[in-house]
């Protein structure tokens, strides 16, 4: 039998990890596409989860992308050297060590905390900014040029002065380590700051502070957790090798999924995508080949046949994940009068409102609103909503990208609002009776809109 080169061995070891990916990911949505709507409920739980103050699951995802990043370039080369330089290594107990560990950690977590608390007192601000092709079109190449650097593009650093520099903070002991982790986060920016940046985006929109700053130093704790365990347990990490540079590819990936996901609404993802069997299965079926001809586990540094193999693969694998995201946005088909029929001019519904003596319905979206989407998908679009909101004169203030103006902006001050989502339910008389500023089940809505009638 012919012995296996480590090479060989390392890649059939990565062709098998993406089979089975793959053929995971697969098999966990196969029994569900039935329903078709399966992965979207999986989105929408983690909203659910904020909106009902159970936030549990949504903290364990956020600690995994913590767990995540540190498997980073940026992160994972450096835990041992790190460790060593606030003096774990030499702590004489284990108790030592852990704290030591645990300063080091916190240091971490004192960065990222404030960003969280900032970006949960600003509110509509992010949503604001990520309604602004100014702001969406930068920050798409912003995460193309960080896709590139991951692919071995160009090397995103510090300056090695200021690297030195930041290197020198602290020393050994409590003090040293947690100074020494405070300025750490910032030697990782290149890696922590696509998630970061993601991070912030959402808790800006979720318009809480309390869950800002937990969420951020949820993320820290993730982050710090290898070197926790490294500097405590004095245990040894695996060596950096090929599994480092797969670890890249995949943040590379996710990076070109993310610009599109910023630009969805300026190049309409949401209506070319399909809610359909067929749309899901071809576009899981390009991650699937896309792993296979070498996505992952093969590299642009070796010869110009590997480097046509990677590129295709990565093509066809970010086709497919961003068809996917497609698909998980996209209103799914319903016959004609299975929607509310929406109105988009306020002045006009609430001119019509006053002059048939009917009810107003007032709804505030945007396609950056999660809730806004669960909203539309699940409860907008339920036949009991929508036949109850029949005697309703409906206006949709919609604040997306491509249809904010200035005026849309007015009537949401009006309202003495500045975040989303919001939907105001107006009696015939014009007075306000009730408003909605998170997701509501369509049963709950129905009793608010038999409230009003």
């Amino acid at each position: 039998m012919r012995t296996l080169t480590r090479r060989s061995f390392a890649s059939a070891t990565a062709t098998a990890s993406t089979i089975t990916l793959s053929a995971l990911l697969l098999s966990l949505a196969m029994p569900n596409i039935a329903r078709a709507d399966f992965i979207s409920d999986l989105a929408t739980t983690f909203e659910r989860a904020l909106a009902s103050g159970n936030w549990g699951l949504s903290l364990g995802l956020i600690f995994l992308a913590g767990l995540a990043t540190s498997l980073t370039p940026c992160v994972f080369p450096m835990i041992a050297i790190t460790v060593s330089v606030f003096g774990a290594r030499q702590a004489k107990t284990k108790l030592e060590g852990a704290k030591l560990s645990t300063s080091f950690v916190l240091g971490i977590a004192t960065l990222f905390t404030p960003l969280g608390v900032i970006a949960g007192l600003s509110g509509d601000l992010f949503g604001a900014a990520l309604a602004s092709a100014w702001v969406l079109v930068p920050l798409a190449i912003l995460f193309l040029a960080l896709a590139a650097s991951m692919f071995g593009a160009f090397e995103l650093n510090l300056p090695p002065a200021l690297q030195n520099k930041l290197s020198s903070v602290g020393g050994v002991g409590t003090l040293g380590a947690f100074l020494f982790g405070l300025v750490s986060s910032i030697i990782a920016a290149p890696c922590t700051g696509p998630v970061v940046g993601a991070l912030l985006s959402w808790i800006g929109t979720s318009r809480s502070v309390a869950f800002g700053g937990l969420a951020m130093f949820v993320y820290a704790l993730g982050l710090g957790t290898l070197t926790w365990c490294v500097g405590t347990f004095a245990i040894s990490l695996p060596k950096s090798g090929s599994w480092v540079e797969w670890t890249k590819s995949v943040f590379g990936i996710a990076m070109i999924v993310a610009a599109v996901y910023y630009l969805r609404d300026l190049i309409g993802l949401g209506e070319i995508a399909q809610k359909t069997t067929t749309w899901l299965l071809v576009s899981l079926g390009l991650v699937l080949v896309g792993l296979l001809v070498g996505a992952v586990h093969l590299s642009f540094h070796d010869g110009w046949p590997v480097r046509i193999r990677k590129g295709v693969g990565v093509t066809l694998a970010s086709v497919g994940l961003s068809a996917f995201v497609g698909w998980l946005i996209a209103l799914p088909p319903l016959p004609p009068g299975a929607r509310i029929a929406w109105m988009d001019d306020y002045a006009a519904a609430q001119s019509l409102a006053r002059r048939e003596h009917k009810p107003l319905l007032v709804d505030f979206g945007a396609s950056w609103c999660g809730a806004c989407g669960e909203l539309d998908r699940d409860t907008f679009s339920d036949p009991r909503v929508v036949a109850a909101a029949r005697g309703f004169v409906p206006v949709r203030v919609d604040l997306s990208p491509n249809t904010d103006t200035p005026a849309k902006r007015a009537v949401l001050r009006s309202y003495s609002e500045r975040g989303l989502p919001l939907v105001v339910l107006h009696g015939a008389d014009g007075v306000e009776v009730a408003r909605v500023k998170q997701f509501v089940p369509p049963e709950d809505f129905v009793a608010l809109l038999e409230r009003v009638q």
